[in-house]
């Protein structure tokens, strides 16, 4: 006698397409993410205003770390200096890789200001006076950049990106937040008070124009690329 061969039954061939189906849903969503993203993209906008907005993070991070004899606030600063400098990197690899230059719009004055960063004379003030004083206004100025970089990832955050730059923004979002209730305490233990936080009526990132390259310590006085050293391209 000859034994029929076990059939399909529809469920699980609907079970099937199901799954196919999912798969093809899940594969068009993903491909316009995981293409490389443009010049006005929302992932290039917000790895060039963040290399420009880490950069003077490094910069200040640097000049108090130079006369700071208090261990905590250098032990922060080179947590700064080393983590701020490594995301920098990462993000230039990206628009190398993306076949993009490092250089170009960066945010405008108004806007670098708007999202925490500090003017030339703050920065200048962290070598001027003792180091107390210094420390004091490094705290000051660093918390309020801090909280910019908070607002500078919310639009990454709630937008589709590329995954990579989606987990670099949860990153500074959770570390920087941890690293301002420390900088507050620390403040507050100086018998000091915070600066007014930025504002945050804009949606983090700004499309400024082209200008000529500057130090990282003047990014804050006007509009500036943001390949804040001077190169367009690795």
């Amino acid at each position: 006698m000859t034994r029929r061969a076990p059939s399909i039954s529809s469920a699980v061939l609907a079970a099937s397409a199901l799954v196919v189906a999912a798969l093809l849903a899940a594969f068009l969503l993903l491909a316009p993410t995981l293409a490389k993203p443009g010049e006005s993209s929302t992932e290039t906008r917000f790895v060039r205003e963040m290399i420009q907005h880490h950069t003077q993070a490094v910069d200040m991070a640097t000049r108090i770390r130079d006369r700071s004899t208090d261990r905590t606030l250098r032990s922060l600063a080179l947590d700064i200096q080393l983590s701020q400098q490594e995301q920098i990197g990462q993000m230039r690899g990206w628009l190398t890789l993306w076949g993009l230059p490092w250089g170009g719009a960066g945010m405008s004055a108004e806007h670098a200001a708007m999202m925490g960063m500090a003017t030339p004379a703050e920065v200048n003030s962290l070598d001027t006076g003792t180091p107390a004083q210094a420390e004091q206004e490094f705290l000051r100025l660093m918390i309020r950049h801090h909280q910019g970089a908070v607002a500078m990832v919310k639009p990454v955050l709630t937008e589709r990106v590329r995954p990579e730059v989606l987990a670099l923004a949860r990153q500074i979002n959770a570390t920087q937040a941890a690293e301002i209730r420390l900088m507050t305490t620390l403040l507050n233990s100086r018998g000091a008070q915070p600066l007014p936080a930025p504002s945050d009526t804009m949606d983090g990132m700004d499309m400024g124009g082209t200008a000529p390259s500057v130090s990282p310590a003047s990014v804050a006085s006007e509009s500036v690329p943001a390949g804040t050293d001077g190169h367009s391209h690795p």
